[in-house]
């Protein structure tokens, strides 16, 4: 940018319209402070929304339950290693974000530090912690584990307060101030705090979680790119994985099924139960070795099993014996071909292999209806302005598929809505929208008790 090219940023405007620590925080994240710096205002936008708006989210998730449960950040701490298993993986990552700030920060990498915490507060805290400990917070009765998720997220919230005060120190501070109002002893401002210190890590179940989160992003992109809405369950999902990788995907099969979406899961050693394999003899290099004797060879290739086929992706020769002789086949002498089974979707990423059987039973059907009308039910109750604990009616009326989904998963809907009465009749003077599930018409009222 130059002043004198009319192409220059009022800094002034940008911190009136943005704040001065989205600012400064696109400068130090966009790319490192020595190289020539491509300013882009979207971009800008874009970090306010997505790292400090997902940021402000959080805490406001935090705050709402804390502050219908009373919850003060004064009572014993929950041991690490009596916490849940989501509680300790959040707390080893945090830990290990901890490491890597520093590391970047003691070699002035202020970039790389920051987009640490940016990917930690966007894709491990509230993409994954909080969205998977939901339910916990709603619970009625501060139980141990209730105890455990409260006090997990207010120490990642408040260690990210610390991390990020170098480059956003007013957010940072506001964020410290309502984080330690209750806390006996705490430092006056985060400023005059001390660098986290690493207190635990799991590096096991890190890898554990890693391996179940990739599954599942593997299976999200497979709907989006094909128009599966996640709220529409499938009937079965398989995924071959290498043998170490097994097991997490065994001891954590629901956690899988319920990100996805999915009613069964299947875990191979290999993916010859996923994608159909055979072979084809490569003529161009079979006919150099073996001139006028190439078909005995190229029709034992044809007829190459699973076994056969295996040992070529390794990369090792297969041995035939032809005539009495024996004959050596390179990986470069044949062509592998593989077909997905028909009615499923197959991807492939690194070492996992997913398989998608996408037919729809009327019964999936259903489901998938009676999820999308919690859906709008619960928009419903956010544009009315009502309270997460508020209790209500609700009144609808739609075509005979969605009364007949409504009819078969009523207490479904009911416990996800808090709706003590789930009716089809005459509407009332309460809230009321009218709205599209799938391509059916269908209108929704809900009164506050």
């Amino acid at each position: 940018m130059s002043k004198s090219r009319g192409n220059s940023v009022d800094p002034f405007l940008l911190f009136d319209k943005y704040g001065a620590d989205a600012t400064r925080w696109y400068l130090v994240a966009n790319n490192p402070p020595w190289k020539p710096t491509l300013f882009n205002e979207d971009d800008l936008g874009e970090i306010q929304r997505k790292f400090f708006g997902t940021l402000t989210n959080t805490y406001s998730f935090f705050s709402l339950y804390a502050n219908i449960d009373r919850f003060v950040n004064d009572k014993e701490l929950v041991e690490y290693a009596k916490r849940p298993e989501i509680d300790r993986w959040i707390i080893s990552k945090l830990n290990g974000l901890v490491e890597e700030y520093e590391t970047s920060m003691d070699v002035y990498d202020v970039t790389r530090a920051a987009r640490a915490v940016m990917s930690f507060t966007i894709d491990e805290l509230s993409n994954w912690y909080v969205r998977r400990s939901r339910r916990r917070f709603w619970k009625s009765d501060l139980t141990e584990a209730k105890l455990s998720a409260y006090q997990t997220l207010h120490e990642c919230l408040l260690t990210v307060s610390k991390l990020i005060s170098p480059f956003a120190p007013f957010i940072a501070e506001d964020l410290y101030k309502r984080l330690t109002s209750d806390t006996a002893g705490a430092e006056e401002s985060v400023h005059l705090c001390k660098f986290p210190v690493v207190t635990y890590r799991e590096t096991e179940l890190e890898e554990k979680m890693d391996a179940v989160q990739r599954v599942v992003y593997i299976t999200r992109s497979m709907r989006a790119k094909h128009n599966l809405k996640v709220r529409q369950p499938l009937k079965k999902i398989m995924v071959a994985v290498a043998g170490r990788l097994k097991e997490p995907l065994e001891t954590m099969k629901e956690v899988i099924l319920e990100e996805v979406n999915i009613k069964e899961l299947i875990i191979l050693t290999d993916d010859s139960g996923i994608v159909k394999k055979s072979a084809k003899p490569n003529f161009r290099t079979l006919g150099t070795k073996h001139g006028k004797s190439v078909q005995p060879v190229a029709s034992a290739i044809r007829e190459f099993g699973a076994e056969e086929i295996g040992i070529l992706l390794r990369g090792e020769k297969v041995i035939l014996n032809i005539n009495g002789s024996q004959i050596e086949v390179d990986p470069v002498d044949v062509e592998i071909i593989s077909s997905e089974i028909e009615g499923w979707l197959v991807e492939s990423e690194g070492a996992f292999t997913v398989a998608l059987d996408t037919e729809i039973t009327p019964e999936l059907r259903d489901e998938g209806f009676a999820r999308e009308f919690v859906n709008r039910v619960q928009n419903m109750r956010k544009d009315a302005g009502f309270e997460v604990i508020d209790k209500i009616n609700i009144v609808y009326s739609g075509d005979e598929e969605i009364k007949n989904a409504v009819n078969i998963f009523q207490y479904y809907i009911k416990g996800e809505t808090l709706a003590e009465n789930l009716q089809e009749q005459e509407f009332g003077s309460g809230y009321t929208q009218e709205w599209k599930i799938g391509d059916h018409n269908c209108k929704i009222e809900i009164n506050k008790i």
